[in-house]
């Protein structure tokens, strides 16, 4: 039986585009795989819960019973790819957690698959995070967004150490019109005759990125 992946979509600070990200991924995953659950830890900020209502549920883990109603959520083989959109306010406490409990080699002894994208920043507290990320997973599952909109120039050394994945900056009319809670990334997809479009070509792009790391996690485990 293949891995269930967890993806992990975390930050250190607001508005660095994680739930852009997040909405883009379930999207994704529900196009390529007919099923996705995503859990909403930032409803603080922007809230994945309002642009895909039908895919996410709200998580808490501000106490012990929160915390292990989510893992034992995540820990479970079922082959239904699970998507975390984590709130800044909450990376340390959660990721303080999965360390404790060793939520890393757990997962792998019961065929899950975690994998962690982290929204690369150039602040102090960014690189720290990144660090403390860097103890717990794998090369292999850790991943850099490089977000144009935030990461103006060259990314920081300490980060292009691991793998990277990069979205392009959007227009501003653009990021306007996939801002709207009823727009969905695959709808446009599929009603947009026009491949050339600027915004479809965009899409795809992250889809195919999408797209290889699950191909890598099928031959991880063939």
């Amino acid at each position: 039986m293949r891995r269930t992946p967890v993806y992990i979509i975390c930050s250190t600070r607001p508005m660095v585009g994680k739930t852009l990200v997040a909405r883009l991924l379930c999207e994704f995953l529900k196009l390529q795989r007919g099923d996705v659950t995503a859990f909403d830890v930032s409803l603080k900020e922007p809230s994945l819960l309002d642009f895909l209502p039908k895919l996410t549920e709200t998580a808490d883990i501000g106490d012990t019973f929160g915390k292990m109603s989510l893992m034992d959520r995540l820990i479970i083989n079922d082959d239904i790819a699970k998507v975390i959109d984590l709130g800044y306010f909450a990376f340390d406490e959660f990721f303080k957690m999965t360390g404790e409990i060793g939520f890393a080699k757990e997962a792998a002894r019961r065929g899950v698959a975690p994998i962690v994208f982290f929204m690369g920043d150039s602040d102090r507290a960014s690189l720290r995070g990144y660090e403390m990320l860097q103890q717990q997973f794998s090369r292999n599952s850790l991943y850099v967004i490089d977000n144009e909109h935030v990461l103006r120039g060259e990314i920081p050394a300490a980060l292009a150490q691991g793998r990277l994945l990069r979205i392009a900056a959007l227009p501003p009319f653009l990021k306007t019109y996939i801002d709207r809670l009823s727009f969905s990334f695959t709808g446009y997809l599929r009603s947009e005759q026009d491949s050339s479009t600027e915004l479809h070509q965009w899409i795809r792009k992250n889809y195919f990125a999408f797209r290889e790391i699950e191909l890598g996690l099928l031959l991880q485990g063939s």
